[in-house]
C-alpha cells in the first residue's frame, strides 16, 4: 500500500471517527442526560451544557423555517460535504488530509441532523459569567471549525515555500525555464 493511500484510508477514518463521536455525545445529550428537558446542565463556571435546536446554518444564516429550505439546506450541506470527500481524496500531504477530515467529518454529523430531525442539535456553551462571546456549539461544529483553520493556516504560512519549491522545480541557478537554456 502507498503512503498516498495509506493517508486517504486515514484521512476517512478520522473523518467517521468524528462523525461517531459527534452522534454518540449528541445521543447522550438527548438519551442519559436528558439535556432537551433539563434545558441546561451547569458544569463549570464557564461551561454549560445547554439545549438548542438550531435551524440555521454557520451563524445563523440560511434559517430552515420551512420545509422546503430544510431540504434545500440538506442537498446545499451534502453537495458541500461531496466537494470536502473529492478534495481530500485529491490531497498528498497528511496534514491536509486530516484538516479536511475534521471538516468532512464535522459536516456529515450536521447533514445526519438536520436530515433526520430538521435542526441541528447544539449543546456546548462556553462563556465569562453572563458574557457569552460563541455562539452555542457542538462536536461537529468545533471539528469543522479546526479543519477551517488549519487549511487557512497552511495556505497562509506554506504558500510561500510551496511557491517557492514549484520555482526551485522549473527554473535553472539563473531563474531561467529548461525551454530557455
Amino acid at each position: 500500500m502507498s503512503w498516498l493511500t495509506r493517508n486517504r484510508i486515514i484521512g476517512l477514518l478520522m473523518a467517521a471517527a468524528l462523525f461517531a463521536v459527534d452522534q454518540y455525545i449528541k445521543w447522550l445529550m438527548v438519551g442519559p442526560l436528558q439535556l432537551r428537558e433539563r434545558g441546561v446542565i451547569d458544569l463549570l463556571p464557564f461551561f454549560d451544557l445547554r439545549w438548542t435546536q438550531n435551524f440555521g446554518v454557520s451563524l445563523g444564516m440560511l434559517t430552515a423555517d420551512s420545509v422546503e429550505m430544510r431540504w434545500i439546506l440538506v442537498a446545499m450541506t451534502g453537495l458541500i460535504a461531496l466537494a470536502v470527500f473529492i478534495w481530500m481524496l485529491r490531497e498528498k500531504a497528511m496534514w491536509d488530509i486530516a484538516a479536511l477530515a475534521f471538516v468532512l467529518g464535522g459536516a456529515l454529523g450536521n447533514i445526519r441532523d438536520r436530515f433526520l430531525l430538521g435542526y441541528v442539535i447544539d449543546y456546548a456553551d462556553l462563556h465569562i459569567g453572563d458574557f457569552r462571546p460563541f455562539l452555542i456549539f457542538n462536536v461537529a461544529d468545533a471539528a469543522i471549525t479546526i479543519g477551517v483553520v488549519i487549511i487557512l493556516a497552511r495556505s497562509f504560512f506554506l504558500r510561500d515555500k510551496r511557491e517557492q519549491t514549484d520555482t526551485d522545480d522549473t527554473t535553472d541557478d539563473r531563474g531561467n525555464s529548461p525551454a530557455e537554456t
